[in-house]
């Protein structure tokens, strides 16, 4: 008896199962896909078909319902209007037929009413045509009773009428001009055409009759009668005896040949070229009095073309509708047919495609699931893979097996990809960051002599300063191996450890600039950084303030301020360089919160500040910020984490600072020179921020009162021992003896108060100043006892600001 396979366990024939229910699922719906497709196609189809039917119908509908009694009702209008204008020319005459073509209007214009009330125009526009028509006829009694008696003329009479017949032609227009069956469109404008040209035969009547007995017509209305003539004539020969189906052409043939129609045809070429010009006007021929018989003779078979070819349109428009629902009854069983037939194919088609696809998916889904992601994390950790447990080609024929082939070739390429990718990310890495060690290691050695250089040859202030110069170019190459072993994945070394107040390491990221004689430091609060991101942070604001010095007008200052806010400790760098838009600054904000390959910084290794800016933010859990600042430049906002920081020590009972969180006043060179002279009681601690590097003692007058990081005493008042600026890796003095302790020196007249102090000499300050060969030549030749007294009380102002800051701390 075979074992029970546990219920949770599943064996590889469910999977496949499984597997092959979904590619079975894929399969049909990629042929339930377009078989809907094509079903939703018919059914939209059908729908608007039948939706074309549907309106063709309603067309028909309000054709029937208003079309021809609205035709009824412009004929009578017509008639009336001629009336009413013989009558003006004509007060003696019986106004019995006046009367009956109002009566004949008023049972039209019922009729008219009845079905406007009960049917629409069949679309917006004619709807509002269809009321338009509605108003103008509520106000024909009003026209009739000015018309009576004699008030506002002909003229208004006559425009009247007008008004009310051309909105009866417009609803036409509208009312059949929306289909969407062009051959209907056509046929509409070739009746509104025909209504057009009677409208101008009937003008023609309505300005004969304002003649009257006398002939005579005003030049105005003489000119609509040529226009008249002109048109009815035009539209009849150009657009509506050639778009006519053959009956009705037949039927406008014998009409136009009908002696009738010939009567009006002279009487209008006669009043054209026989009329007689009077100073008021025109006289019309005689032969003017036979339009009235002519027009008897032809206007009521025009009237009967007219209404049929509204009827013939009415027909073609619904006969139109049954063909439309005859072709979606057509459309629909072939669809039909069509569909089951395509079901039919998909179904057998499936079936033999699964047979064939169920052993490659198997293999490929083994390969992609689970083989192919383990290789490439073996890869990533540098771990060796096994090649016998990758697919390998087997040369099949047929095309699953090619398709087989072609997945295992695949396969291969990207393992190989892959194992080139991590072996090149590796030696690279470890390229970069053997580079950048081995060169920071010659920096720091190089440093270490320029100090000893400095500690020698302290007493030769060109010499000196020349040191210091070189020392700050140093330095700013140190910053950039460490650059490049930040982006090569490896760590900064830090010295440090003792935490460092935040005006301290303000200083430390200053001195690390090559211009850093235009930065102003403004610490606002009393705070600390760990000892372990001393380093880092140092050099993160080094880079921006680097950055803000170089893209900034020589002259300009760079004003860098740090204040604790609710988040943590909040250090702005500020500067007034060029103006950048806001799409740059979107740039450079992206390329401080992600990470590029080589291939990137590659491209942009002449831009790599940001990057390690970056990157430095991403270890501390900082935040950096770029935006304009308001004075035009930029503005950097670096955020660090509350995490990072510590409260600074309290000072000692002796009135002096707590050396591991107060750091060494800078001092003119003079002072940190060795000096003959009894060592302190309290040897210096180590320094963990590094003064800016100056050629004479003259840089260090230029920092700016608003400088309130600096606590430490005015020491060269004191005359106490001046303690000797350190490099943060430089070793500590008295150890092995492999750095040689430095000697305090005194200061002469340091110990003077200050009004028996010497003054400087009034001319060989100034000369010196102004040939640029005294002591402090290249600078502004200030000697160093002017240094000294400048500087103490820089520190005095500084340290009673510092005072106040800590009586207002709670």
């Amino acid at each position: 008896m075979s074992p029970t396979r546990p219920e949770g366990a599943r064996g590889p024939s469910t999977r496949r199962r499984r597997r092959t229910v979904r590619l079975r699922t894929l399969l049909v719906l990629l042929a339930v896909v377009p078989t809907a497709a094509m079903a939703t196609l018919v059914t939209v189809t059908a729908d608007r078909l039948l939706e074309r039917s549907a309106h063709l119908r309603s067309d028909v509908l309000a054709g029937e319902r208003l079309g021809l009694p609205l035709h009824a009702l412009m004929t009578g209008m017509q008639a009336e209007r001629t009336a009413a204008a013989a009558r003006w020319a004509d007060p003696s005459a019986p106004a019995a037929g006046l009367r009956a073509h109002r009566a004949a209007t008023d049972r039209a214009a019922d009729r008219f009413r009845s079905a406007a009330a009960s049917a629409g125009g069949g679309s917006e526009e004619a709807d509002r045509r269809l009321r338009e028509v509605v108003d103008a006829l509520d106000a024909l009694g009003a026209q009739r009773e000015r018309a009576d008696s004699r008030t506002g003329g002909p003229d208004s009479t006559v425009a009247y009428y007008d008004g009310v017949i051309g909105q009866m032609i417009r609803f036409y227009q509208d009312a059949f001009g929306h289909t969407e069956d062009g051959e209907l469109t056509k046929e509409s404008q070739v009746l509104v055409t025909m209504f057009s040209a009677s409208e101008m035969l009937a003008r023609e009547d309505t300005l004969l009759a304002l003649a009257g007995p006398s002939r005579e017509l005003e030049t105005t209305r003489f000119a609509e009668f040529v226009n008249a003539v002109g048109a009815h004539r035009y539209l009849y020969d150009r657009w509506v005896v050639p778009y006519l189906p053959s009956a009705e052409s037949d039927r406008y043939a014998r009409l136009a040949g009908s002696e009738a129609w010939q009567a009006k045809t002279r009487v209008e070429n006669r009043v054209l070229a026989g009329h007689e010009d009077l100073p008021f006007g025109v006289r019309l021929p005689r032969e003017a009095k036979d339009w009235t018989a002519a027009h008897a003779g032809w206007s009521d078979d025009l009237t009967a073309l007219d209404a049929a070819r509204l009827r013939g349109l009415l027909a073609h428009g619904d006969a139109k509708a049954t063909d439309l629902e005859r072709e979606v009854t057509r459309l629909v069983a072939v669809t039909g047919g069509a569909l089951i037939a395509v079901v039919t194919v998909v179904t057998v088609t499936t079936r033999s495609v699964l047979r064939r696809l169920r052993l490659l998916h198997d293999r490929t889904v083994t390969v992609a699931e689970r083989t192919l992601p383990d290789v490439v994390e073996r890869l990533r950790q540098g771990r060796p893979v096994d090649d016998d447990a990758l697919p390998r080609v087997r040369g099949e024929r047929d095309e699953v097996g090619r398709v087989s082939d072609a997945f295992a070739r695949v396969v291969a390429v990207s393992v190989d990809g892959q194992r080139q990718l991590a072996a090149e990310r590796d030696g690279f890495g470890s390229f970069a960051a053997g580079i950048a060690s081995r060169t920071g290691n010659l920096v720091s050695r190089q440093l270490a002599l320029t100090e000893e250089l400095q500690d020698a040859f302290g007493g030769d202030e060109a010499l000196l300063g020349g040191l210091m110069r070189a020392d700050q170019l140093t330095v700013g190459m140190r910053r950039q191996v460490e650059n490049l072993l930040i982006l090569a994945g490896g760590e900064v070394p830090d010295p440090h450890t003792e935490p460092m107040r935040i005006a301290d390491l303000l200083r430390e990221a200053a001195a690390e600039v090559e211009d850093f004689r235009r930065i102003d430091r403004q610490a606002l609060d009393e705070i600390s950084v760990e000892a372990r991101v001393i380093s880092q942070v140092s050099h993160l604001l080094a880079e921006l303030l680097d950055n803000a010095t170089r893209f900034s007008p020589p002259r300009s200052r760079v004003v860098i301020r740090a204040e604790v806010v609710a988040d943590g400790l909040s250090v702005e760098i500020e500067d007034r360089g060029p103006r950048v838009s806001a799409e740059r600054y979107a740039e450079m904000n992206a390329r401080l919160h992600s990470a590029p390959p080589y291939a990137v910084l590659a491209r942009n290794a002449h831009r790599l500040g940001l990057f390690v800016v970056g990157h430095l933010a991403d270890q501390l859990g900082a935040t950096v910020t770029l935006r304009r600042s308001v004075y035009g430049g930029t503005a950097a906002v670096v955020l660090v984490p509350r995490g990072l920081l510590v409260p600074t020590g309290p000072e000692t009972t002796d009135g002096t600072a707590d050396p591991t969180t107060t750091a060494p006043a800078r001092l003119p060179a003079q002072a940190q020179a060795p000096a003959r002279g009894p060592a302190p009681a309290h040897p210096p601690a180590r320094e963990p921020a590094r003064a800016p590097a100056t050629a004479t003692a003259t840089a260090t007058a230029e920092q700016r009162p608003d400088d309130r990081g600096e606590t430490s005493r005015p020491a060269a008042r004191q005359g106490a021992t001046l303690p000797v600026r350190r490099r943060k890796d430089a070793p500590p003095p008295g150890g092995d003896g492999a750095a040689r302790p430095p000697l305090p020196e005194r200061v002469p007249q340091t110990h003077l108060v200050e009004q028996l102090r010497t003054p400087p000499p009034a001319d060989g300050g100034a000369a010196a100043r102004e040939t640029g060969t005294g002591p402090g030549t290249g600078h502004d030749g200030a000697s160093p006892e002017e240094v000294a007294d400048a500087w103490a009380e820089y520190e005095d102002g500084t340290r009673k600001v510092e005072e106040e800051l800590r009586q207002d701390q709670p």
